[in-house]
């Protein structure tokens, strides 16, 4: 594999890294210190954008220290707590160079695969994901995650969602494909598919979380599924026209065995366990559709609200003050 460096290509690589940052104060010191020595091996020009999804613990003012030892962070400071995703989002708007890498706060992610990602992204793909060689968490957290995965695989349409990760590389222009988007749910995986079908996947090496526990348990992985499925895709709809579908024909199959026991039998048809039966299926399946519809129509209510994906209480670039001051000195 070639090694990447700040002209490969003859073109020079600039580099932003989004890390969304929840109670992860313990963490970002060492995280921080692994991309002051990773980065400047192959991007000429390079930030991190740090947007603190409303920590619990004192991790916005480590951020802050941190822009004082590091002048290539930039800081956002959201008013509350909004989602992994929806941090994700912000930071991405913020982002100001040509390539965006996306990572966890927790140094599960080593900053020193970035190369690998930005390496397989030059190949010609939009995005790349950084897939762990291997599954690292308990078997109940594994089979949501496969299952968040397979709901993003029909969200997404494509195949390389089986691989997705909260360690990825894209193009920064691709944001403008979702450059309007407002809505409380965010899947950022599903809107890089409105931009781009170039995707890939390769395996990384992810290290063991050394602090703290992870914030996805299996609930929080089920309602991100539910939202992506509810969304981003009409799959739920589909599915509950073909259950009620299914099932008209199975009522009517069932009153035309009804009819013809009577014509041929004649008389009264016994069988109020067998009807009262088929009344309850009918009634869950209509009762089904109805939640479906209306997990649709909230998604439309919350939309119709223009309800922010986030909100920004304050913001730290060093970078953009420098810039000001010399143009005001200029």
């Amino acid at each position: 594999m070639m090694q990447l460096s700040p002209k490969s290509n003859g073109q020079s690589i600039t580099c932003s890294v989004i890390i969304p940052v929840y109670n992860s104060a313990l963490s970002l010191p060492a995280l921080l210190e692994r991309l002051s020595q990773v980065l400047p091996g192959f991007a000429a020009e390079y930030e991190a954008v740090l947007v603190n999804d409303c920590s619990r613990d004192n991790s916005w003012d480590v951020i802050c220290n941190l822009v004082t030892i590091y002048p290539w962070i930039v800081a956002i400071n959201l008013m509350r707590n909004y989602g992994q995703h929806n941090a994700l989002l912000c930071g991405i708007r913020s982002a100001q160079y040509e390539f965006s890498v996306t990572m966890d706060d927790d140094l599960q992610h080593p900053p020193s695969e970035i190369a690998k990602l930005l390496e397989k992204l030059q190949e010609g793909y939009d995005v790349v994901y950084g897939a762990p060689e291997e599954m690292q968490h308990g078997p109940l957290r594994d089979l949501a995650s496969t299952i968040t995965k397979l709901v993003l695989q029909s969200a997404m349409g494509a195949d390389s969602a089986r691989h997705a990760s909260a360690f990825r590389a894209f193009r920064t222009p691709l944001r403008e494909a979702f450059s309007t988007y407002q809505s409380p749910f965010v899947s950022i995986d599903v809107l890089l598919t409105w931009g781009t079908t170039r995707f890939a996947a390769i395996k990384v090496h992810h290290d063991q979380r050394r602090f703290g526990k992870s914030n996805y348990n299996l609930r929080k992985l089920l309602i991100h599924a539910i939202n992506m499925m509810t969304g981003f895709t009409v799959w739920p709809l589909q599915a509950a026209s073909t259950l009620g579908f299914s099932f008209t024909i199975f009522g009517i199959l069932v009153f035309l065995f009804v009819i013809g026991r009577y014509l041929i039998e004649g008389g009264s048809i016994p069988g109020f366990p067998f009807l009262a039966s088929i009344i309850s299926i009918f009634s869950g399946v209509q009762l089904f559709s109805l939640g479906v519809i209306g997990e649709y129509l909230a998604r439309m209510h919350f939309r119709l609200m223009d309800r922010p994906a986030y909100t920004i209480r304050s913001k730290i670039d060093p970078q953009a003050e420098q810039q000001v001051a010399k143009d005001k000195r200029s």
